[in-house]
């Protein structure tokens, strides 16, 4: 579940490796402890919080939601502030792992968009324990003359029925079609595509999803979480599911080698997903007062715009859009307009019982029988 920052081009700069392999030295003096996805911060913004603060940010990273969420549950992690995806928040609050913020220690909240707190709401009612730091979408990927050669000049780019209808996508087959490895991020696509809950926990509705996506599996070239991005850029495929910051990279990748692959995002006008990685204190955070100082600063428009434009993801600070740079800030893939905003949804973990066949249908719709 949300891999997507798993394959940036941003490359880890030399000053924050530098940075990460003094920070973990004997710390003099205060200190914060965060655990964050790899590759997902500005390459100066540690550095910066110790020179503005004067405390030491102890900084250590993982590369899944499954390490991060056995290390949180396990208890004793050490850790002050740590970076959760909205999906994970329902399972840390009911566990009793993280810390409600207090508003009053948190001067810069007022910068937050009441726009994505609402969205966000969903996974953490109130807004009690997380805080936005960066965000994006689920939507599709798409070679602009491939498809046009296909579908012709009026291709539904603008809908899912780009994909979930048969005979849009038989034709697409001849050029490649990818789709996630993620039954958690595709399968709500579907119910939503369907006039159904995307977050359904009924068992009749995952029969229709699994009818709907057995009957284009023989469409669909392959699933899978990363391959998709550079097969993008090549030419290799035409179509593909998956996070805009991976078709992003594809974009500027078939841009850098010339290689005349033209790329869009688009979010398709049913809705699509919308994920959000979070800021949160734990409940036995050993520095809660630096813990706090460390979120607070990472809402401070100047200080997150910057992460905005290295990572070309978008921030939860409305201050801080006017901060992007106008490459990024005025890319729709990017900051969607707020009637494409009113059409995502977020995705929430599902009971036992519902994830069980959710993972049987899955398996299914892979293999096509």
């Amino acid at each position: 579940m949300l891999r997507h920052r798993l394959y940036l081009n941003t490359g880890l700069g030399a000053g924050l490796a530098l940075w990460l392999s003094t920070a973990s030295a004997a710390v003099d003096g205060p200190s914060v402890h965060v655990y964050n996805w790899y590759d997902y911060i500005g390459p100066t913004t540690l550095a910066d919080f110790k020179r503005d603060l004067g405390i030491m940010p102890v900084y250590d990273t993982f590369d899944s939601a499954e390490i991060l969420e056995s290390k949180l549950l396990t208890g004793g992690s050490g850790y002050d502030v740590v970076v959760a995806s909205n999906f994970s928040l329902p399972t840390l609050i009911k566990a009793g792992v993280l810390e409600p913020l207090d508003p009053t220690k948190l001067p810069n909240l007022k910068h937050m968009d009441p726009a994505l707190l609402a969205k966000l709401a969903s996974n953490d009612p109130g807004n009690r324990y997380a805080v936005p730091y960066l965000w994006g979408t689920n939507g599709i990927g798409y070679n602009v003359d491939k498809v046009r050669a296909v579908l012709g000049e009026q291709a539904p780019v603008d809908s899912w029925d780009l994909l979930f209808k048969e005979e849009n996508l038989a034709k697409l087959s001849q050029c490649g079609v990818a789709l996630l490895d993620s039954p958690s991020e595709i399968l709500p696509i579907a119910l939503q595509y369907l006039g159904l809950p995307p977050n359904s926990s009924n068992p009749d509705d995952y029969q229709k999803a699994e009818a709907l996506l057995l009957k284009l599996r023989p469409h669909i070239a392959y699933f899978n979480s990363s391959k998709f991005i550079t097969d993008l850029s090549n030419g290799d495929i035409c179509v593909a599911v998956g996070w805009a910051g991976g078709m992003l990279d594809a974009k500027a990748n078939a841009e850098q080698a010339g290689n005349g692959v033209h790329i869009e995002y688009s979010l398709p006008k049913e809705g699509a997903p919308v994920w959000f990685d979070t800021l949160v204190l734990l409940k036995q955070a050993p520095h809660p007062t630096q813990g706090l100082a460390f979120i607070d600063y990472l809402m401070r428009p100047e200080v997150i715009a910057p992460i905005t434009d290295h990572l070309r993801y978008p921030n939860g600070n409305r201050s801080a859009t006017a901060l992007v740079g106008a490459a990024t800030r005025n890319n729709p893939a990017v900051y969607p307009s707020a009637e494409t905003m009113a059409r995502l949804f977020t995705l929430e973990p599902l009971p036992k019982k519902t994830e069980r066949i959710r993972t049987r249908v899955w398996s299914k719709v892979k293999s096509g029988q």
